[in-house]
């Protein structure tokens, strides 16, 4: 347990999803809401192209390694056009290779989630990453957590068990399962990412977790590949281009607005999985994902508030850790 006791000394409350450093940024929140926004909209996009990759027979190995392969050249051109590959430097290349084990880690159960379930309930299981976060603070870092945020882990659970109905037949239960383990992984490596972000700037993290778990990947990826037809390789391409289309969007929108501002845009998710849903795939949420997701997401919405008002510290939260 050294990691955990390396990170305990930071005693400052963990709520967020992504890479944690300073915050710097030009105040134009409208913009930042915008660009943070389509942000969303490209993991939105990258769902749905993930699960009709998987219905045409791709391996789920696959997806992750080309999601990961092709965003590469477009995060070095990222890179060249703020100040050069310099910027891309590490010291830190053994906590990179550990993040990209729970990083892919993530990325299976994420993808399997959206494989596995409608895209609104894989969105709004996904949201509970933050009630994860807050239980994973108590356990590795000693954090004291007060009546708001312990009452706000309560909703989102009840949430949860809501929109899952366990023996209910609503959804698979191992989809939900799964869905969760990839919300779990989020929270765990938010916390990774806190102790690897005081060194690296969110670009570097981003870029070697591509590269890194690319490699991690690849012996996995030659072991199912087969002959892909120019559908397959189409949505091969959609999903590495809209996954760095959102991955890049949303660490943008952090340099005209706050975390605390630009955050609620992340649930917005829900509305595009769910129209999404229902234009691709035919399928609209049951009531009881209706009544279950505005628990998860209010429970969300209550940890960043708390997060705000107890911290006096603020964080970048960059989006794309996990791959979704």
């Amino acid at each position: 347990m050294a990691f955990a006791r390396r990170v305990s000394l930071d005693r400052r409350p963990v709520w967020s999803m992504r890479v944690c450093v300073t915050e710097t940024h030009t105040d134009r929140p409208m913009l930042a809401l915008l660009v943070r926004l389509l942000g969303i909209m490209g993991f939105a996009v990258m769902a749905v192209l993930i699960k009709l990759a998987a219905e045409s027979g791709i391996h789920i190995a696959e997806l992750i390694f080309w999601r990961q392969f092709i965003s590469i050249p477009i995060l070095l051109a990222w890179a060249m056009m703020a100040g050069g590959v310099i910027l891309l430097k590490t010291r830190r290349p053994r906590a990179h290779g550990i993040r990209a084990i729970y990083g892919l880690a993530g990325m299976v159960c994420n993808f399997g989630g959206v494989i596995l379930l409608p895209l609104a309930e894989a969105t709004t299981l996904g949201f509970s990453a933050p009630i994860f976060a807050v239980l994973l603070s108590i356990i590795l870092l000693r954090e004291t957590v007060g009546i708001w945020r312990w009452s706000a882990v309560l909703a989102g659970f009840a949430g949860i068990v809501v929109i899952a109905q366990p023996g209910g037949g609503h959804i698979p239960l191992f989809g939900a399962m799964v869905a969760l383990g990839g919300a779990f992984m989020i929270a765990l490596i938010s916390i990774q990412i806190r102790d690897l972000g005081r060194t690296e700037k969110p670009m570097v993290i981003v870029f070697w977790f591509s590269v890194t778990s690319t490699i991690v990947a690849f012996p996995a990826m030659l072991w199912v590949s087969k002959s892909l037809t120019s559908y397959q390789w189409l949505l091969l391409l959609g999903i590495g281009l809209s996954g760095t289309w959102g991955q890049v969007l949303v660490t943008q929108a952090l340099r005209f607005g706050k975390v605390s501002s630009v955050i609620v845009m992340d649930y917005s998710n829900l509305i595009w999985a769910t129209l999404l849903g229902w234009l691709v795939f035919a399928t609209v949420p049951p009531a009881s994902t209706w009544v279950g997701a505005p628990l998860v997401i209010a429970a969300g919405v209550i940890i960043a508030w708390r997060e705000r008002v107890t911290s006096s510290h603020r964080f970048i939260v960059e989006k794309d850790v996990a791959g979704t």
